[in-house]
């Protein structure tokens, strides 16, 4: 009579459990878990901005490699050009692809529209939204030990994680 009251009970706490997970993910607009979509290793490094748009020389601001224009308002990020390989070969009219970026205890999907030389030790450059997500007041410049993992697929939505 007690183990089949405590198998009640545990039965009940893992369907709560399951149930505030699945409503969780449903709710934040990504997939149910991102650690699973990870395509690849992980790579740290340090992540520095960049805001290509110069006023008056191309409206709208130039164009990134995958064709898109480059928009400071959405969450995107150039990788090394060493890298694109890894996160799907990012070039001229393909897909962008999407990476998890997380650093300073805090995590987003970022898309992975560009690639640029940059300089030693660092892996990423995040356009202007989403390194305010990391430094509000954009005072660091450039953020060390940022761990950026590409993700399989192409239906992720970018932003903030958790």
């Amino acid at each position: 009579m007690v183990f089949r009251s405590s198998a009640a009970i545990c039965g009940a706490l893992m369907a709560i459990a399951v149930s505030a997970t699945v409503a969780r993910s449903e709710t934040s607009g990504v997939h149910s878990s991102v650690a699973d979509a990870a395509s690849g290793g992980a790579i740290v490094g340090a992540a520095s901005t960049y805001n290509p748009f110069k006023p008056g020389k191309e409206e709208g601001g130039p164009s990134t490699a995958s064709g898109e224009r480059y928009d400071p308002e959405v969450w995107t990020a150039a990788i090394k050009t060493s890298l694109r390989q890894k996160f799907g070969g990012v070039q001229f009219g393909a897909r962008p692809k999407f990476a998890l970026v997380e650093a300073v205890g805090k995590k987003v999907i970022v898309k992975i529209n560009d690639v640029g030389p940059l300089k030693p030790g660092r892996i990423i450059d995040l356009n202007e939204r989403t390194m305010r997500h990391f430094d509000p007041g954009m005072d660091l410049g450039v953020i060390p030990d940022v761990t950026v993992t590409p993700l399989s697929g192409d239906d992720w939505t970018p932003g903030p994680v958790g």
